[in-house]
């Protein structure tokens, strides 16, 4: 009859028994998981906060850059006649800042056959929706100035982004407060021409 021995190693502190390394080890490996999914999310969140101040910092720029205006004559004022049929006289143009960003107006100028316009020299900040009139000379030939062509005004235009741009914008002539303001002397004028024509 053989006899069987058990033996027990009494030596082993440091060890665990069997049955308790796969619950250690796969908490080990959920930890890691949520870690990892953790920082998956926050990169998501970063991510997508960075897109969107992206995306609002590029519009921002294309409010402050962008430029739409409306522009018409005013008023006429004093002046005189410098030769035969033509009037230089002191107006204002009435322009309208219909864009989403302050803008300053530093120049408006235009010509075309019979009319000539440009400004006095102030520039005028425009907040948005706002209206300035800007100080002009007008010199103007009374057999050709009140066709029914329009007028194109070139602004040079400060933007909010600090850069300088030039638009145009087509203001009529005929019948318009320049119209009428030179109607009067325009008369004068070619009642002058057929006395001592």
């Amino acid at each position: 009859m053989s006899a069987e021995h058990n033996v027990i190693d009494l030596d082993g502190k440091d060890r665990q028994p069997a049955g308790r390394t796969a619950p250690v080890r796969l908490a080990a490996s959920r930890k890691w998981n949520v870690r990892l999914v953790a920082a998956f999310v926050v990169g998501i969140v970063l991510g997508g906060v960075g897109v969107g101040e992206l995306r609002d910092s590029r519009e921002e720029r294309e409010r402050n850059g962008s430029v739409s205006l409306v522009a018409f004559p005013a008023s006429t004022g004093s002046g005189g006649a410098d030769a035969t049929d033509v009037l230089q006289l002191d107006g204002q143009l009435a322009v309208i800042n219909a864009g989403p960003a302050p803008i300053t107006v530093n120049s408006a100028t235009g010509q075309r056959p019979g009319v000539q316009v440009h400004d006095t020299g102030q520039p005028r900040l425009l907040r948005p929706g706002g209206t300035a009139w800007i100080s002009v000379k007008l010199r103007i030939e009374c057999a050709l100035a009140f066709g029914s062509e329009p007028l194109s005004i070139r602004f040079s235009v400060e933007t909010a982004d600090r850069q300088v741009r030039e638009v145009s914008y087509p203001v009529a002539v005929a019948g318009s407060a320049w119209h009428q303001g030179a109607e009067r002397p325009c008369t004068v004028l070619a009642d002058l021409a057929k006395r001592h024509g």
